[in-house]
């Protein structure tokens, strides 16, 4: 393995997704596919899509994206105030500052902002 090509969550209503992911985040899509439910998101130098197919199924426990930001405490003051769900309010650890907030299908998305000297 030699990179990750891309990282994605499954979703069950990709208009309302997409309205969280876009409307709320703030992301912009880089390609939307007009035969299939699947949207990708140019994030740095990765890829994050979401996408709603049967066989990909919803799991609140499993994995997490974490999305860097430039402005820790204005990006979750500008999510409470959109009304995010926060599962873990923003804490501050030896390397980072951390958050936790639950997309309209219950995927865990961590926002994230590492501290001067960490990569």
């Amino acid at each position: 393995v030699n990179e990750i090509a891309f990282s994605g969550y499954p979703v069950t209503d990709l208009a309302r997704s997409r309205q969280f992911y876009e409307g709320v985040l703030g992301l912009k899509p880089s390609l939307v596919s007009e035969n299939t439910a699947w949207v990708e998101y140019e994030v740095g130098g990765s890829t994050f899509g979401i996408g709603s197919y049967p066989e990909w199924k919803l799991s609140p426990d499993g994995p997490i994206v974490a999305f860097e930001v430039d402005d820790f405490d204005k990006t979750n003051a500008d999510l409470k105030k959109a009304g995010a769900v926060f599962t873990m309010e923003p804490t501050e650890t030896p390397v980072c500052h951390i958050a936790i907030i639950r997309d309209p299908d219950d995927n865990a998305v961590m926002i994230h902002k590492r501290k001067p000297g960490h990569a």
